[in-house]
């Protein structure tokens, strides 16, 4: 019987995993069991959640401000018989109501081949990513705009020929740049295209533009449908100011031929607590990837608004692993510079996307060098070389090495 298997961290008052376990497993399925006739027990039987396993384990610190509890990992599994095959009813599943009832985290869910098999997933992922771009063997190197807001497509135009100069393979826009008189989407698009193939004329290289898909929900499909018509290559959704089933609906669409790139704007308000909510690995790794992300842009283990290292790798892998589905890019973002090239290859490895704002910006020289100075450090890491090695031989690399370190 096909299944969905759900594993939560519960800090319980009462003392009574077990029996903790098995309310949830009921109050989440068939309501109640031993109150049932035999007759309903065997009828109901294949709709009833299953406990698979529980385990204690020590209490979180951050739990000691709520008196005595005992803390375990829960694992159940929930018939597919129960739900549709869509993640808002996967969600409503596994986590609706049980997200109110105390110190409850989902960290981790497991669909089976068949349940899975519902799920197209990325329409592209690294591979065919890789081909678009004939990159196969480094990390891609992806940049951003800065600046934008109540500026014009003057700047738009200079940063993005800059960057796409300077050797980046992706440039998206900032998630906060939505339609506006200024820098309209389609003129944004319309311009993306000119530029970008202006400079794939001149150097060979090829970038992609990210444009911000953004407005009514209702409208998204027909607005993105026109970006691609405009010739646009690439997509950026806030996908949890909007939902994951609204992600799925736009990768699914063959009119949207085109990769999407998901952003965690808002995520946070669901991962933040140890306590609460749903772990980084299920929201911005398993279930992204499910609805068909086709890139993953998450805080980085460095910056100033780092994410633990363990929950990035986690999120990591839940891009990368096998799967019938395709393989997403991990994007770890923010607190980026060129100094960081040999940690961020050895943490994330090649099938990744070194993403900089400022510290491509933030260059001395602008950003087609602060672009060169990355491409010129990843080329050489993956080579087996050192910084130090490729800063003797690129002046930009040298700059943001002694700005950066």
């Amino acid at each position: 019987m096909s299944q969905i298997t759900a594993t939560y961290l519960v800090h319980d008052a009462k003392g009574n995993l077990e029996k903790k376990a098995e309310s949830i497993a009921l109050g989440l399925t068939v309501g109640s069991w031993t109150d049932l006739p035999a007759v309903d027990q065997e009828q109901l039987k294949k709709h009833k959640g299953e406990v698979l396993s529980v385990q204690e384990v020590p209490a979180l610190e951050s739990a000691s401000h709520l008196g005595q509890r005992k803390a375990g990992l829960i694992k159940i599994a929930y018939p597919a018989a129960n739900f549709s095959s869509d993640i808002p009813a996967i969600l409503t599943t596994i986590f609706g109501k049980l997200s109110l009832d105390g110190e409850v985290k989902l960290i981790d869910i497991e669909l089976d081949t068949e349940l899975e098999k519902q799920f197209p997933g990325p329409q592209f992922g690294i591979e065919t990513i890789r081909q678009t771009l004939n990159v196969h063997d480094r990390p891609l190197l992806m940049s951003i705009f800065k600046g934008m807001i109540g500026r014009g497509t003057d700047l738009f135009t200079e940063q993005l020929r800059a960057q796409a100069a300077g050797g980046v393979d992706l440039v998206k826009d900032d998630e906060i740049l939505f339609d506006n008189p200024l820098t309209p989407f389609e003129k944004r698009v319309e311009l993306g295209v000119q530029v970008l193939n202006q400079e794939y004329e001149r150097s060979g290289h090829r970038t992609l533009y990210a444009v911000n898909l953004s407005g009514r929900t209702f409208d998204l499909k027909d607005k993105a449908k026109r970006a691609v018509e405009l010739g646009a290559n690439a997509l950026l959704f806030n996908v949890f100011a909007y939902g994951l089933d609204t992600l799925q609906s736009l990768a699914e669409d063959p009119d949207i031929h085109v990769p999407i790139m998901a952003h965690p704007a808002v995520s946070g308000a669901l991962t933040a607590s140890p306590l609460y909510g749903i772990s980084n690995q299920v929201l911005l790794g398993k279930l992204l990837r499910l609805a068909g992300a086709d890139f993953v842009l998450f805080p980085s283990p460095y910056g100033s608004v780092a994410m633990e290292k363990s929950e990035t790798l986690a999120i990591r892998d839940a891009l990368r692993s096998d799967s019938r589905l395709k393989r997403a890019f991990p994007v770890p973002s923010a607190g980026i510079h060129p100094g960081l090239v040999p940690q961020l290859i050895e943490d994330f490895g090649t099938d990744s996307i070194i993403n900089a704002g400022g510290g491509i910006h933030g260059h001395p020289d602008g950003a087609a060098a602060g672009a060169k100075a990355f491409r010129d450090a990843i080329d050489e890491v993956v080579a087996g070389g050192s910084l130090q090695t490729a800063a003797s031989k690129s002046p930009e690399l040298e700059k943001a090495l002694a700005l950066w370190g």
